[in-house]
């Protein structure tokens, strides 16, 4: 991106085009869907953002005139805000002074069966933090992607794209828009598909991980639906003592990728 002399002037406005735009798009997943944009914040996530991704990059006048990051400031030419006016629009009680809109990667679903990595199958799950601890730790665990259905939070709501930590920049992921459908595409690419399910009969550490797996997680109160829990190749338990009933959405999703990564891993 190349300064120019709007870049330059700071802007001052919560009237301002680029401002209103913003502050529409932290709202509304609808508008974002509309766009195929995002809004990541903070140095380090922004500094991570590929050049053809980057839609623009907006930073309060104090990050202006801060050299610790003149790098990125001269990469960016992000536009200066002052610092009252980009408060407001941060949406992290200590601001991190720059943001950007980003430009969501049209994945496919054949993106994610890449070397028959595991994949996460996510049906209705609405914590924003959930979403982002699942990018982050099945990027750590080597997934080849997630597939999530329409009723699930969205991606790009900043409380996910920031808990991602920059993982959903790398992590492939599509909106499914019929899970029982894309659930049969992966059987018929020898995905085996497996439910985390008070049901289940077998652990999930004695299941067979080392062959390509897809993993159901369901909605954080009611977990899977009947009927698609019922698409599973089979139900696998996640043992637990006390009086525990079910674990976290993200601390299962967790379990399930690291296991079949050390399966995979000591083959």
């Amino acid at each position: 991106m190349k300064e120019n002399k709007a870049a330059r002037e700071m802007i001052t406005s919560a009237a301002n085009p680029a401002i209103r735009r913003i502050r529409l798009l932290a709202r509304k997943a609808k508008q974002r869907r509309e766009e195929g944009v995002f809004l990541v914040e903070g140095p380090r996530m922004v500094g991570e953002i590929p050049e053809e991704r980057l839609e623009g990059a907006w930073c309060s006048e104090s990050f202006a005139a801060d050299e610790r990051y003149a790098a990125l400031r001269e990469r960016l030419a992000p536009q200066v805000v002052s610092d009252a006016l980009f408060k407001e629009l941060s949406e992290t009680t200590t601001p991190q002074g720059i943001l950007a809109l980003v430009r969501q990667t049209s994945w496919k679903r054949e993106d994610l069966i890449r070397e028959g990595r595991p994949v996460l199958l996510l049906e209705t799950l609405q914590d924003p933090g959930n979403l982002g601890t699942i990018f982050r730790t099945g990027e750590g665990a080597g997934i080849g992607g997630i597939l999530m259905d329409g009723t699930t939070v969205d991606p790009g709501n900043p409380k996910v794209v920031r808990s991602t930590m920059g993982s959903m920049l790398r992590v492939p992921y599509v909106i499914s828009q019929d899970l029982s459908t894309d659930i049969a595409w992966l059987k018929a690419q020898g995905y085996t598909v497996f439910a985390a399910h008070l049901e289940g009969q077998l652990s999930y550490t004695e299941a067979d991980l080392k062959k390509p797996a897809a993993f159901l997680i369901g909605n954080e109160g009611n977990g899977l639906t009947p009927e698609t829990a019922a698409l599973a190749d089979e139900k696998i338990l996640i043992p637990m003592e006390g009086r525990v009933e079910s674990l976290n959405a993200a601390i299962a999703a967790t379990l399930l990728v690291y296991e079949a990564f050390r399966q995979r891993r000591d083959t």
